[in-house]
């Protein structure tokens, strides 16, 4: 396996990852660089025992914590997640607003959940990844993984349902308590 197949087969999944760890899109570029770039420098050193896909979302995960870590050197503030919605071309206008507005709030829903339990939520739940896949990929126990999952799964339903009360306030014009 060379780098170019790394890239070409895996470009959307690292893309994906790394939004859904909020890599904002004016930075998603500098971010997919600094991750192929690695995976370039050390393509070498990957022994095959677990899925390409496994390790590129560790690779991933370190850059997003990386990204965070020097947000406040370039000022810019993470609550805002830049992410600009997708229209469908073939949907009618009231269900793709209504699809931007659940996509918004599933990431506002996500944006809640603290990294580390992002990122297992995400490889088990939007990726199908397994147990040991995720726990080989983030270098941890199988225990914490699923300790991990448990509490983002709770995080993530609590947030989610408290964004249906604030758009059901915002929608029927009262304020969002």
């Amino acid at each position: 396996m060379d780098f170019k197949e790394v890239y070409d087969a895996h470009f959307a999944f690292v893309w994906r990852s790394l939004r859904r760890l909020r890599i904002p899109d004016a930075s998603l570029k500098d971010a997919m660089q600094d991750v192929f770039v690695v995976v370039h420098r050390r393509l070498g050193e990957f022994e095959g025992r677990a899925k390409v896909s496994t390790w590129l979302f560790g690779i991933c995960l370190r850059v997003a914590k990386d990204y965070r870590r020097r947000a406040h050197v370039r000022r810019e503030v993470l609550d805002d997640s830049g992410f600009a919605a997708v229209a469908d071309p073939n949907s009618d206008a009231g269900a793709g607003a209504e699809r931007q507005q659940d996509l918004a709030m599933f990431e506002a829903a996500l944006d809640e959940l603290e990294i580390d339990q992002r990122a297992v939520f995400i490889l088990f739940e939007l990726e199908n990844m397994t147990g040991d896949e995720i726990a080989e990929s983030l270098e941890i126990p199988l225990g914490t993984v699923y300790s991990r999952l448990r509490l983002a799964r709770q995080a993530f339903k609590k947030a989610a349902l408290a964004q249906t009360w604030r758009w059901r306030a915002k929608a029927s014009g009262g304020a969002a308590s």
